[in-house]
């Protein structure tokens, strides 16, 4: 029989708010060597999750979509929202501006299949864990599935 989420999932999870300052983020993600912090608003409920992916724009930058001009308007070839939505992870200077919101989570007696599918469907590294509030308990990452995996 599979074992939970809740089994071995990280416990004592940190957490920021959307109005944290990212550099304070990116130094608790060094200091701590982790690659994602869940983010939750001021009723401590998850709202998102700011990952060493979402930093990664303000490292590489983003390039504006490719347009073509024609009869004097602009057609754009992808949507511009998307660029517009990517120029903020690397402008912003809080959580909330760079985070990614609308973060899929785990009940903690999801089983560990289930969250490895969830994982690889969505091609995400770790899934907060939260109570029927939405409250985060915990964080499973792939590290913590393959540990399992071997524990077997």
């Amino acid at each position: 029989m599979s074992q939970s989420v809740a089994n071995w999932m990280t416990a004592d999870v940190l957490t920021v708010t959307p109005e944290t300052p990212i550099m304070e983020a990116v130094q608790l993600l060094i200091d701590r060597k982790i690659g994602g912090l869940p983010v939750v608003n001021q009723e401590g409920k998850l709202v998102g999750i700011i990952s060493d992916s979402d930093l990664m724009w303000r490292e590489h930058g983003v390039e504006h979509p490719p347009y073509m001009m024609f009869l004097g308007g602009v057609i754009y070839f992808q949507n511009p929202a998307t660029y517009e939505r990517n120029l903020h992870k690397v402008i912003g200077q809080t959580v909330g501006e760079v985070m990614t919101a609308h973060t899929v989570s785990v009940a903690a007696d999801t089983l560990l299949p289930v969250a490895a599918r969830i994982m690889h469907d969505k091609k995400i590294h770790r899934l907060p864990v939260v109570d029927a509030e939405r409250h985060p308990i915990g964080i499973i990452a792939q590290s913590d599935i393959v540990r399992a995996l071997a524990a077997v």
